[in-house]
């Protein structure tokens, strides 16, 4: 489960970095050919660009000419489709951060009725020797279990964060261009 956490943080980390790659001119370039009226120009530009903002600024301008309603609707529903490649594999990470722990204390139980079955088992002849090994496999497992858990828990929060930072960048830019077009009118 650790590795998988690592896996799929790392993954995640670098496909969102990648999402957020746009030039800086971007939308200054979109907004020139679309008061130029060069919809194709403006519509390669997009497809030159791969991320997100520039597909869903693509939706759009594909729409163009329809009521602005139908255009927001298509950018929100692409939108959607985008957040939905964003946050791919982010909830494994949430059950992981929550099993962990589980399976960590589910050995704990089967080391300490290891060490039960020992003592049951000695008669009266008990020493330190033979319960150490139940205790032993008990608290290795809690430790590893918590140790995944928060792991799989912090790199999760995290990747929300860096999610949610996306999305807004997102509506900010697909809000510039709804304002473009609604001046544009």
């Amino acid at each position: 489960l650790l590795l998988l956490s690592i896996f799929i943080y790392f993954e995640r980390i670098f496909a969102i970095s990648s999402a957020v790659k746009v030039s800086p001119d971007f939308m200054n370039q979109i907004r020139t050919y679309v008061l130029n009226g060069k919809i194709e120009g403006a519509q390669q530009h997009c497809m030159n660009e791969n991320v997100p903002v520039a597909r869903l600024i693509l939706k759009g301008i594909s729409r163009i000419g329809r009521p602005l309603e139908d255009i927001n609707t298509s950018i929100e529903n692409a939108g959607k489709l985008e957040v939905y490649k964003l946050e791919k594999n982010i909830s494994v990470l949430a059950t992981i951060s929550g099993v962990a722990p589980m399976l960590g204390f589910l050995g704990t139980v089967i080391g300490m009725i290891l060490s039960i079955f020992e003592m049951a088992n000695a008669g009266g002849n008990i020493d330190v020797e033979m319960l150490s090994q139940g205790i032993y496999t008990a608290m290795t497992t809690t430790v590893a279990g918590l140790i995944v858990g928060i792991i799989a828990f912090i790199s999760y929060n995290y990747l929300v964060a860096k999610v949610d930072k996306v999305i807004f960048m997102l509506e900010a830019k697909t809000t510039d261009f709804l304002d473009l077009l609604h001046h544009n009118e």
